[in-house]
């Protein structure tokens, strides 16, 4: 159980739930708020046995939650909808309703304030916690896996990054407590990516291993093999933008491809390959950003996307994410701004997050 925080507040169940349950049975509105006003009262003030952090019947809730909903309660206009409010509440506290792709408890919905439903993702700071670090050039933001491992895996399941980098996925896996594999070709990066996720702390005991291959061709089942392992249920790609940046000389490496079609090609390599590790109905990510050459936008994300949907996949959504200026950018936001009035283009400040579902 995890333990009361000061944002938090530790109730006991059975005494919560034959408070809520009398409260039910009242026959007028304004006995049920003077119901609702005493039991908020008793919350204020951590009275016991309500508020009982050492109770074995203890349910954890957000404080600011409980709240919520106790005023909702008392904002009713009609006795019915306070009793709606009321048994929905009682709901969340007596049962768990979660799915198959995930550990959210969609009877305690309100909760999950930290997990986007939008498709506009607008994220000012990236995460610079614990081994996270922005010094390696094509990692993207630790927000980004976390809400994909938050959304699409449970516990203890096992989430693939076929471009691992400096293992940004795998650290945010090893924190959420889900096991993790990275492929990256380039044996000084995964190296170091291995040096960050060790200096995470592993609370959960769960795996993690980077591997240095070549994402198109690498034996994922013998990999999966080593950890017991026959399949995962999450795959996040975050590929090389085609030739945005180069990332190392090695003809294997997407950002060398010869040519757009060249890269598609690889990338349907890559999906290709991983495809048959993935579960059926579980969840392939793919982070990519467009480009511009010889004067002409490149709609790389969508041409990639294309390569997905071709391997059968279902598309579930497609996500924008605000991109901030990059290190070579920042200082040059006068000229980029001159440049794009005197070129009649528009500056990139967009990335996407193509989310499929294998059927």
């Amino acid at each position: 159980m995890d333990k009361e925080s000061p944002e938090s507040i530790q109730l006991n169940k059975s005494v919560l739930l034959d408070a809520l349950n009398g409260l039910r049975a009242t026959t007028s509105r304004a006995a049920l708020q003077r119901g609702i006003h005493e039991l908020r009262g008793q919350i204020a003030a951590r009275t016991r046995p309500l508020v009982a952090p050492e109770s074995a019947e203890a349910v954890v809730f957000p404080r600011a939650y409980v709240l919520e909903e106790l005023d909702q309660i008392l904002a009713a206009q009609t006795l019915e909808r306070a009793r709606y409010y009321l048994e929905r509440f009682m709901k969340s506290i007596a049962e768990v309703r979660t799915n198959p792709i995930n550990d959210l408890n969609l009877n305690r919905w309100k909760e999950y304030e930290d997990i986007y439903t939008d498709s506009l993702w607008i994220i000012e700071r990236r995460d610079s916690s614990g081994a996270h670090t922005a010094d390696y050039w094509g990692n993207f933001i630790p927000q980004i896996p976390y809400q994909m491992l938050r959304r699409y895996t449970k516990k203890g399941e096992w989430v693939l990054d076929p471009f691992a980098g400096s293992g940004t996925t795998l650290i945010e896996a090893q924190r959420l407590g889900r096991n993790s594999i990275g492929i990256e070709l380039q044996p000084q990066v995964a190296e170091w990516a291995r040096r960050l996720i060790a200096s995470e702390p592993n609370r959960h005991r769960v795996a993690s291993e980077v591997v240095v291959g070549d994402s198109t061709c690498i034996d994922y089942h013998a990999i999966l093999q080593r950890h017991g392992q026959r399949s995962v249920q999450l795959v996040i790609m975050h590929p090389p933008y085609f030739d945005i940046i180069t990332f190392s000389a090695d003809p294997r490496d997407l950002s060398n491809a010869a040519s757009v079609e060249s890269f598609l090609a690889q990338m349907g390599r890559a999906i290709d390959n991983v495809a048959p590790v993935l579960d059926a109905g579980r969840y392939l990510a793919l982070v990519i950003g467009d480009k511009y050459a010889h004067g002409e936008w490149i709609p790389l994300g969508f041409l990639t996307m294309n390569e997905v949907l071709k391997r059968g996949f279902a598309l579930k959504s497609i996500i924008v994410k605000n991109f901030e200026a990059t290190t070579g950018k920042r200082s040059q936001k006068e000229l980029w701004r001159y440049r794009a009035l005197a070129g009649g283009f528009y500056i990139f400040k967009h990335e996407y997050i193509f989310v499929f579902r294998k059927r």
